[in-house]
């Protein structure tokens, strides 16, 4: 039996993985809408992590996790919001491997369900129970404050982002690249 071979990216998938680094950071840090709870905030709403699901998806749990890793450490550096914390970024590259690792361990060909469940678990493991455990542990901000209003966020991204990337992934799917492999 041979060994796997480690995930070793070509130029152009490493090309595709810098324009999505880029566009999870403008659109996270710019192209979003924030609400502070307190001296923190406490959600953020918008496209930012999509850019993240779509590595994941289209490339693998490695490029997920690349690009949110990398795509949290840049938005820091670009417009820091206090001390550098690595607790998020642990939880953006984690949100940025479960989606790919759920996509491939789907049985079959994932539809429309297996889309919803590789986008809406990680979601709503990181961004709705281990944030706000962050946040507690970090800031001493309640669970009660911080997990309802991830959970109405959720209501809308998650459809939204399923939507989105049965869209491009189809789209990608057209093009003669490796973007998605299974």
């Amino acid at each position: 039996m041979e060994p796997r071979r480690l995930w070793r990216p070509t130029t152009r998938e490493l090309v595709f993985l810098g324009l999505l680094v880029g566009l999870n950071v403008v659109l996270t840090r710019v192209a979003s809408i924030r609400i502070a709870l307190g001296p923190v905030e406490g959600v953020r709403l918008g496209l930012g992590h999509l850019p993240v699901v779509l590595a994941s998806l289209g490339m693998g749990p490695a490029a997920g996790t690349l690009v949110g890793a990398l795509g949290d450490l840049l938005g820091y550096w670009v417009q820091p919001m206090g001390p550098y914390m690595p607790h998020f970024t642990a939880a953006a590259a984690l949100g940025g491997a479960l989606p790919g690792l759920l996509w491939r361990v789907w049985p079959g060909r994932p539809g429309l369900p297996g889309l919803l469940a590789a986008v809406g678990a990680p979601y709503l493991l990181v961004s709705c129970l281990l944030v706000p455990l962050i946040l507690r542990h970090l800031f001493g901000l309640p669970l009660a404050a911080t997990v309802p209003p991830r959970l109405v966020a959720a209501v809308v991204t998650v459809p939204a982002y399923a939507f989105l990337c049965r869209i491009l992934l189809e789209r990608a799917r057209l093009a003669p690249s490796p973007f998605l492999r299974r």
